[in-house]
């Protein structure tokens, strides 16, 4: 079973990456791009859980250790 987690950051947190990005698209000529907001995306392969204890698994992972809940946001797939 493989689980999809994509972090990022809460819309209320400022992302200087995400900017210093959006202004390297603007000086390449992509003038269309408004924001960028810079995230993580993580692969995880488990072995030996049933669906719903690997979301569980997965969710405690990343409230205590792949993301930041102060300021970032997570989302899970699971596949599998």
């Amino acid at each position: 079973m493989k689980a999809k987690i994509f972090v990022t950051l809460k819309s209320a947190v400022l992302d200087p990456q995400g900017k210093a990005v959006t202004q390297a698209l603007h000086a390449l000529g992509f003038n269309e791009v408004r924001d960028v907001r810079v995230g993580k995306f993580l692969e995880v392969q488990l072995n030996g859980v049933r669906r719903e204890e690997a979301e569980a698994h997965v969710r405690e992972m990343c409230e205590r250790l792949l993301a930041n809940p102060v300021i970032e946001q997570y989302r899970i797939e699971i596949e599998g």
